[in-house]
């Protein structure tokens, strides 16, 4: 891979202006989806462990860090030690996160903030400090909600449209003129837990393509997913015969120059 250029970072977080190059993903990610990713030419940036979370989060990339665009990631302190230098090989600015995360909620979701275009929907109570102010700072209006987890609870499709199982959330966002398809909950792995989330097992790999760590047929809400989808022009891309999982989102990172007539 050749060497990233500033022009070649996303700019709006999890909306790639053309196929993307480099994604960041959970460390202990089957060899399916490595390979499936791989075969799309896009560079594997693998998360460390975060010790003081609990098993089933401890690499998920949206509760370590935040991306707010372009080369500026901020990254939460626990693994910043251990993690910055990989990112700032790439060249990426990090910045040390002032929340700590701890292993249960509200400890953990400091940094699992959703962002669509503009806005951002968290549960301000905990959101970390640096954010709040790089919001600010980047005219970001932050909204206050109930829901922690609110990343990997949303599926990004575009800039002004989601897709979603939390009800309250997909209310919400109708209010700041973003469209929401809200699905059912369940149906998608999450070791140790109950269930996981759409947003948590999917990530944008280009500006027309969508895609998702399994398959969706089991979904009872599959049919409207993808006439959904289809609605928005934006295509599937499934990464693996087997079962959905959370991974944390797969975080689109850098974008290659030479296709962003692929966006439009």
């Amino acid at each position: 891979m050749r060497n990233t250029k500033p022009n070649e970072y996303i700019q709006m977080p999890y909306l790639p202006q053309a196929k993307v190059k480099a994604v960041l993903i959970d460390y202990r990610t089957d060899e399916d989806i490595l390979s499936a990713l791989d075969k799309e030419g896009i560079e594997i940036i693998k998360t460390v462990p975060c010790k003081e979370l609990y098993e089933a989060i401890n690499g998920h990339p949206d509760i370590i860090m935040h991306h707010m665009g372009g080369n500026r990631i901020i990254l939460a302190p626990n693994i910043f030690d251990t993690f910055a230098p990989v990112l700032q090989k790439k060249g990426f600015a990090l910045t040390k996160g002032d929340t700590w995360l701890a292993r249960n909620y509200p400890g953990n979701i400091a940094y699992n903030i959703l962002r669509v275009g503009s806005v951002a929907f968290h549960n301000t109570k905990y959101t970390d400090r640096k954010i709040l102010e790089e919001f600010e700072k980047q005219n970001i209006k932050i909204v206050h909600i109930n829901q922690g987890y609110s990343k990997c609870s949303v599926c990004i499709v575009n800039e002004n449209t989601i897709i979603t199982s939390d009800y309250k959330i997909a209310k919400t966002v109708e209010k700041y003129n973003i469209e929401c398809l809200l699905i059912k909950p369940g149906g998608i792995v999450l070791k140790g837990l109950s269930y996981g989330f759409l947003g948590g097992a999917s990530g944008l790999i280009s500006g027309k393509i969508l895609a998702v760590t399994g398959s969706i047929s089991h979904f009872e809400d599959h049919n409207r997913i993808l006439e959904f989808l289809q609605k928005k022009d934006i295509k599937l891309k499934i990464l693996s015969n087997k079962q959905i999982v959370d991974l944390g989102s797969i975080i689109p990172l850098t974008y290659c120059v030479d296709d962003e007539n692929e966006y439009k």
